[in-house]
C-alpha cells in the first residue's frame, strides 16, 4: 500500500466519534527535571475541537502545565492489530481557573460520566481546581481496521507488527 500511514488515518467525523466514544485519556506533560508525567484523566470533547478536564490545582499535572503549557494526550483501543485505533493529539494546555469558568467544566464532566454529584458538591470542589483546555496543535490518528477493508482478505497476509 503507497500510502498506508494517510490510508488509516481517520477523518474528522470518525474521529470526533471515536472522541465521543472513548472514556479515559492518557494525559502526558513535562516535570522540572525533564521526566514525562502521564496519568489518566476523565475528559469532554469541545465543539471547538478542544479537549476539557479538570483537576486539583495542586496536581502535578497543573504544577507542570503551569511551568509549562506543552501537552500530550492518547485516547487508544483495540486488542488484536486490525483492531488497533487511536488519536494521539500534542498541543497546549489552557488552565481554566475562577469558579464559575472551572464549575462549568466540571458539569460537563459530571454529565458525560453520570455522576450524578449535587451541584454544591461540584461548586465545592470548583474551589480547589482548575479546568484544563487541550488545544491541539497535531492531531494522529489511526484505525487499522482500514487495513483490513483494504486487503480485501482480512489482512491475514499481514505480519500483526505495528
Amino acid at each position: 500500500m503507497a500510502d498506508e500511514r494517510g490510508s488509516i488515518r481517520m477523518d474528522d467525523a470518525e474521529l470526533a466519534a471515536y472522541l465521543a466514544d472513548r472514556r479515559i485519556l492518557t494525559v502526558a506533560s513535562h516535570s522540572a527535571d525533564g521526566t514525562i508525567h502521564v496519568v489518566p484523566m476523565w475528559f469532554v470533547p469541545e465543539p471547538d475541537g478542544s479537549l476539557a478536564m479538570w483537576t486539583n490545582g495542586r496536581s502535578q499535572k497543573a504544577v507542570n502545565l503551569r511551568r509549562d503549557p506543552r501537552i500530550t494526550v492518547l485516547a487508544e483501543s483495540g486488542e488484536g492489530y486490525f483492531e488497533l485505533r487511536g488519536v494521539s493529539i500534542a498541543g497546549r494546555a489552557e488552565l481554566v481557573e475562577g469558579v464559575d469558568a472551572v464549575l462549568a467544566i466540571g458539569r460537563r464532566v459530571s454529565a458525560r460520566y453520570s455522576l450524578d454529584a449535587p451541584d454544591e458538591f461540584l461548586r465545592y470542589q470548583a474551589t480547589k481546581r482548575v479546568g484544563i483546555r487541550v488545544v491541539p496543535d497535531r492531531v494522529t490518528s489511526w484505525d487499522h481496521a482500514k487495513l483490513s477493508t483494504a486487503a480485501g482478505s482480512g489482512g491475514s497476509e499481514r505480519s500483526g507488527i505495528a
